[in-house]
């Protein structure tokens, strides 16, 4: 009986990894974000394009500022149980640690270049972070929906952080008080972290609007260099 439990165990955590280089087979984009350690607010990123079966860098690094807490294990396309480590919760200034797919695009503009889903900031859209809320961690129009939810943040903002932006899908569908709201976005200043956020340079957003296409199945993978290389192998990631 023991060694059929064991069996059974071995089998549930390889399990969550197969699944997860089959997700990765057919991606063709990654975004890599990696920091120091769980709890620095600076990193890198790093795009890549797969040519053949295996990625290759593509530009250059640029720097990117994360959760004003560090990093803590999201809800993504990896499953967190099996996972060492902190785990995001709703409010706790942690960026999402992970692998994920991209939403849609977002800003302030009418119209963007952008292959992605494109959505174009009104005054009354808001990202829902009530997780009492059936909208919760969703995009929404206030103006056109019936309000059930206390808390939200409002999207069209009076500076230029969400002038252009893309929809992370960490916690999606979504788990109550598991975090919500967590995009990239322009940043307030290079070491200015945010609140669970990863910020940028505007330069390099834009970069990644006309760049990013979803025919391409882009992934964003993110975590402290220390987990990153631990798992790299496993999960079959490229090397930073």
């Amino acid at each position: 009986m023991n060694r059929l439990l064991k069996a059974w165990s071995l089998v549930a955590l390889v399990f969550p990894f197969t699944a997860l280089a089959q997700v990765l087979d057919t991606s063709n984009q990654l975004i890599v974000v990696t920091t120091k350690n769980w709890t620095d607010v600076q990193g890198t990123a790093q795009r890549y394009e797969r040519h053949g079966k295996t990625f290759q860098k593509y530009a250059k690094p640029f720097p990117v500022v994360v959760g004003k807490s560090g990093m803590a294990w999201g809800r993504g396309v990896n499953a967190v149980d099996p996972l060492e480590g902190p785990v995001k919760r709703e409010g706790d200034g942690k960026a999402p640690a992970g692998i994920f797919k991209l939403g849609t695009a977002f800003g302030y503009d009418s119209t963007a270049n952008t292959k992605l889903p494109y959505l174009a900031l009104t005054p009354t859209i808001e990202c829902v972070d009530d997780s009492h809320s059936k909208r919760y961690n969703e995009l929404v129009d206030g103006a056109t929906i019936a309000k059930d939810w206390n808390s939200s943040e409002r999207m069209r903002r009076d500076d230029d952080m969400y002038r252009k932006g893309i929809f992370i899908e960490h916690n999606t569908p979504a788990s109550p008080a598991s975090g919500s709201c967590i995009f990239f976005h322009i940043w307030r200043a290079p070491t200015s972290p945010t609140l669970g956020c990863t910020a940028m340079d505007q330069a390099d957003i834009s970069r990644l609007f006309s760049w990013l296409d979803p025919r391409q199945t882009p992934l964003l993978v993110q975590m402290p260099e220390a987990q990153y290389e631990h798992f790299r192998a496993s999960w079959g990631l490229p090397e930073l």
